[in-house]
């Protein structure tokens, strides 16, 4: 598979993750344009044409509100779409790619190009059944919050062991899953895939739910509820960066902050009554669980 510098992608199965991802990567270019230069890392990086994939008009209207000019948009034309594209990012949901992915037409449009599934419970074996044994296939899991230009972003990234990973390659996963950013580039974690359905449960919605949680307590002591909110989301992202940026367990820095007889300890040990380290944890396991069973549908079908 050879992917030019001005490659064509097209996101196959438009809804809210791809374009997230599409306004993720059409806001690095439109800044590097604005600014007169290459996008950081990418080898003068270009694509000629945005091209977004949807089921119908209604779908394609609020595609267009978004992103106007700048995306071509097909409804109901999937292979048309796919039949342009150099690296097709496949966005679908799990229990409709087979159906997509096999419709008539579909494997000669597929044929020599690279697929970019984020599917969650859809393995490679799967993927390559109905694909084209020229097709390249990478399997990755963008986390939630890539739904936002923020730099700090982390997502996984599977690999194909018969693909030949070069650094452009690389770095057009990296612009395909997280903006890249001036000041403070992503992650990204190579894994086997056996660990996907994990990562797929742990980076799902669990952080939101906490997050609400926290701000709920604010509100209950008399915080107005935007004020709370803010304060919950500096306080998790505060701690994020700290393990992050200093490589420190998470227990060392709680135990930094925890004085005697203070509030941070008494805080904990409500938590600690409440079993919060059991419930969290079974949560990514449940999580987990579910992610796994989503293939398998697929496969009996």
């Amino acid at each position: 598979v050879m992917i030019t510098t001005t490659p064509t992608i097209c996101i196959l199965g438009c809804g809210t993750m791809g374009k997230a991802i599409l306004t993720g990567i059409l806001n690095d270019v439109n800044e590097a344009i604005k600014n007169n230069c290459s996008i950081p890392n990418t080898a003068s990086f270009k694509p000629r044409k945005f091209i977004a994939c949807v089921s119908g008009d209604e779908s394609a209207q609020k595609v267009i509100n978004l992103f106007g000019e700048l995306v071509t948009v097909v409804a109901g034309q999937n292979v048309k779409g796919v039949e342009e594209a150099d690296v097709v990012l496949l966005c679908t949901k799990p229990q409709i790619a087979k159906t997509i992915l096999t419709e008539d037409g579909m494997a000669e449009a597929l044929e020599n190009k690279l697929i970019i599934s984020i599917l969650a419970g859809v393995s490679l074996s799967q993927l390559k059944e109905w694909v084209p044994t020229s097709t390249k296939i990478i399997r990755a899991m963008p986390n939630t919050p890539c739904m936002v230009r923020l730099y700090e972003l982390h997502y996984i990234l599977l690999k194909d062991h018969h693909v030949c990973f070069s650094f452009f390659l690389i770095t057009l996963i990296e612009l395909s899953f997280h903006r890249i950013n001036w000041l403070d580039s992503g992650r990204v974690r190579v894994l086997d895939e056996k660990h996907l359905d994990a990562v797929t449960g742990l980076s799902g919605s669990g952080p939101a739910v906490v997050l609400e949680s926290l701000a709920d307590g604010g509100v209950m002591m008399g915080l107005p509820r935007e004020v709370a909110l803010e304060l919950a989301a500096q306080a998790l992202q505060g701690a994020a960066r700290m393990v992050l940026r200093t490589g420190k367990h998470p227990a060392e820095i709680k135990d930094n902050v925890t004085t005697p007889a203070g509030c941070t300890i008494a805080g904990l040990l409500t938590m600690e009554d409440g079993k919060i380290r059991s419930t969290l944890a079974r949560a990514v396991q449940e999580a987990t669980t579910v992610a796994s069973t989503l293939g398998k549908v697929q496969a009996n079908k």
